[in-house]
């Protein structure tokens, strides 16, 4: 069911994702949850396809919520225990207008779908199609933000591991300051205080994005929470406890002296990314371009407009790696503008612009990557996933049937003379 609801209603775990879940528990239960609205995973799909119903229903349901916009995943198997997908799956800060959350939702879309998150799921076992919920929050302006412990995530101590720096807590969850660093005991005393060195500080732009901001010397080493701060985020720990469970993985963020749970999950050794690629251009004909690809050269009219139905818009940034060699793959990516280099064990083979087309094997077999494909310039292509065109193909033989004879064509022509 294509469904958007409020945070408090987000209740199914299957429909909108653990991190959806997880914050509608914590507004359920009063704790200092941002207002926002949770996605559906097929919700997010018909966004990403650029379904204008969908798209309609999303922004009726955040036109009450004002700009700007934090905009995160909530896969239905993301963060768990067992395995974490932070740094695979997109959170985009700062989306500055409604009109740009459509965009930013396809490209958490997208990156479920990655290279990079094929082969982290190849790898613990979860080789199926990924279901991507979505909550697009109010996005806070915070003076101090990061990550808390409930539990120590190296030594097992039953103790508080806090840390934290200026600005977004995504300077302290990508790697990008040391952040001071405390430790209390459950009852919120104060066990170690240790300063940082923090010389930047993520924070928004006027017109959305993010950038960093240096911090002027006399803040860099300073501890950015007082003793109030400290004994609230121990109060947080204990509430978090008390609705999840032990073992708690949190982000918290503090915003005119008011503190904010930004996210609560079980303990795993990931942290989040934030990175917000370009917006591309309005899609254009995706048949026309697919009707030059080899692989699907003989299809009929009504046969590839089946295929073409399936792709969704894919942008990327000048320098960006759309590929890796050996890394696992379920898309395939047909040029719609921009250039790209191909390469192999360091060596360039080759350079792809408008109409070419790269990763089509990994429509059948979701094998590794032969290539590494890099963005030459900003690039906009049109993806397909293996999720998508499997179903089409095994309803389809007749369809099959001429992607069979395409490929026997390819190994007759590459067979030595």
């Amino acid at each position: 069911m294509k469904k958007v609801v409020p945070f408090t209603k987000a209740c199914e775990r299957s429909l909108f994702g653990s991190k959806a879940v997880g914050l509608s528990d914590a507004a359920r239960q009063g704790l200092p949850v941002p207002p926002g609205v949770a996605l559906s995973g097929d919700l997010v799909e018909a966004v990403a396809s650029g379904d204008d119903k969908a798209i309609e229903k999303l922004a009726k349901a955040i036109a009450a919520l004002p700009p700007p916009f934090a905009v995160r995943s909530s896969a239905v198997d993301e963060d768990s225990a067992a395995a974490s997908f932070a740094g695979q799956h997109l959170t985009l800060l700062n989306v500055h207008s409604a009109a740009d959350v459509p965009g930013a939702v396809r490209e958490v879309w997208w990156s479920a779908n990655s290279d990079s998150a094929i082969t982290y799921r190849q790898r613990v076992g979860l080789f199926t199609r990924p279901s991507v919920g979505v909550v697009v929050q109010r996005l806070l302006n915070p003076t101090a933000a990061g990550v808390m412990f409930t539990e120590n995530p190296v030594t097992g101590a039953d103790e508080r591991v806090i840390e934290a720096s200026w600005g977004l807590g995504e300077a302290v969850v990508n790697g990008l300051v040391v952040p001071d660093h405390f430790r209390l005991d459950r009852s919120g005393q104060v066990l170690e205080c240790k300063a940082g060195r923090k010389s930047i500080a993520i924070r928004s732009l006027p017109n959305g994005g993010t950038f960093e901001e240096q911090v002027p010397p006399a803040q860099v080493n300073q501890i950015c929470l007082d003793d109030a701060q400290l004994a609230a985020l121990g109060q947080l720990a204990l509430q978090c406890e008390k609705v999840y469970g032990p073992r708690r993985d949190i982000e918290w963020a503090l915003q005119n002296g008011t503190l904010y749970l930004l996210q609560c999950r079980a303990i795993t050794t990931g942290k989040a990314r934030s990175e917000a690629p370009p917006p591309g251009p309005p899609p254009r004909d995706p048949l026309a371009a697919l009707q030059r690809v080899q692989l699907f050269a003989d299809l009929d009219r009504r046969q590839a407009e089946q295929i073409a139905r399936l792709f969704k818009l894919r942008p990327f940034s000048k320098g960006e790696t759309v590929i890796m060699e050996g890394s696992g793959g379920a898309a395939f990516f047909l040029i719609d503008s921009g250039e790209a280099t191909v390469s192999s064990k360091d060596v360039q083979l080759a350079t792809l612009g408008p109409g070419d087309y790269f990763g089509e094997i990994a429509l059948i077999d979701g094998g590794p990557r032969s290539a590494t494909v890099t963005a030459a310039t900003d690039m906009v292509c049109y993806g397909l996933t293996f999720w998508e065109f499997r179903p089409l193909v095994e309803r389809n033989s007749a369809i099959a049937w001429k992607l069979l004879q395409a490929l026997a064509k390819r190994l007759r022509a590459a067979e030595p003379k």
